[in-house]
């Protein structure tokens, strides 16, 4: 994970973000290095951008802009938008106090145990 500062463009971070995705688990044999998708919302519609995720052989499923909605991006990017609101409900994580990266990503960390903690105890 990379952490940038609050007013950069998003789209900067992408080929950073896609070069830290592990290997993908599948099928017998060798694992895959990347996704075969890569979904991504209006912010990220440029040809440039596009070309550079299939040099890395992942096709991107990206939202063009000036078209209307119902693309079916948006079954996606719920689940990302919900994740990040329960960070959000960690008061320490919504606004960054810490100056230290090791610090706020040990937060970052900590929360996502409890977290994950919450919905396991919902299904025992």
């Amino acid at each position: 994970m990379s952490l940038t500062g609050g007013n950069r463009n998003d789209v900067t971070e992408l080929m950073p973000l896609l070069d830290k995705v592990p290997a993908v688990a599948g099928l017998v044999g060798r694992p895959r290095k990347r996704p075969a998708l890569l979904f991504a919302d209006r912010g990220y519609d440029h040809d440039k951008y596009r070309e550079k995720v299939r040099m890395l052989g992942v096709r991107p499923v990206i939202a063009r802009r000036g078209v209307p909605h119902g693309s079916g991006l948006g079954v996606y990017r719920w689940v990302v938008e919900r994740t990040i609101a329960w960070f959000h409900g960690f008061r320490r994580l919504r606004i960054r106090w810490e100056r230290r990266d090791d610090i706020h990503e040990a937060f970052l960390g900590l929360a996502t145990c409890l977290i994950t903690h919450r919905h396991i105890q919902r299904l025992c």
